[in-house]
């Protein structure tokens, strides 16, 4: 765990897995869950692939063990307060190590990795996985970054409806996302959820984020 300055002077705790010198980063934003043991795995998984990976704790050391607990800890969060401050935060800290800094982020984290896409300056490259942000807080037409997004069709959250309606925004936009459909269920890369973990899907979505990572932040 290290912590890092906010830039309105306060401080964010976050776990970092560091790639070695001259690798580039990542910010990995956690579920509704809160930063738990999984997403520090992909947190180790992303520095092992080669590429240093912070994840901003941004419930403050809660976790949800329900789904109730995590509806209700998302609901309570700052959307606006965790984005301009805790993750443009992080990719401040991230960018003084002198490489380039991408965000990527799994339900709820990937909401605020289109919303960091948009409002977050400096990043070079955007990960989703099955989590849109309200349009009115975060408009993906605006978006100037490559954007790779993973969502399930049996998705009932981040509906098959809502991914059009991102992808006709941001092609309206003159835009070109990198958009990828898997027939399985919302929380597919979840290990820890065997109801809707799927295996082989997850790896496929996995290797195709780090190579578009590798991609856009190897400049």
């Amino acid at each position: 765990m290290i912590t890092f300055q906010r830039p309105d002077g306060g401080q964010t705790r976050g776990y970092l897995a560091d790639a070695g010198p001259n690798r580039p980063s990542v910010i990995l934003i956690q579920e509704w869950w809160g930063l738990n043991d999984h997403i520090r795995s992909l947190v180790d998984r992303m520095a092992a692939d080669g590429i240093t990976a912070l994840a901003p704790d941004l419930y403050r050391g809660r976790l949800a063990s329900t789904a109730d607990e995590a509806s209700h800890m998302m609901s309570g969060l700052d959307f606006a307060d965790a984005t301009h401050q805790d993750l443009r935060g992080a990719a401040q800290y991230l960018a003084q190590r002198g490489s380039n800094v991408g965000v990527m982020g799994f339900c709820m984290g990937g909401a605020l990795t289109v919303a960091s896409a948009v409002h977050v300056p400096g990043l070079s490259a955007a990960v989703c996985f099955y989590g849109i942000p309200p349009a009115r807080f975060a408009d993906p037409a605006q978006i100037r970054i490559p954007l790779q997004g993973h969502f399930a069709s049996e998705d009932d959250w981040c509906t098959p409806a809502a991914v059009d309606k991102l992808e006709a925004a941001m092609t309206e936009a003159g835009q070109h996302p990198d958009l990828h459909r898997y027939k399985a269920q919302h929380a597919f890369v979840n290990q820890t959820r065997p109801e809707v973990y799927d295996a082989v899907r997850a790896q496929q979505a996995w290797d195709r984020s780090v190579t578009f990572l590798k991609q856009h932040l190897l400049t």
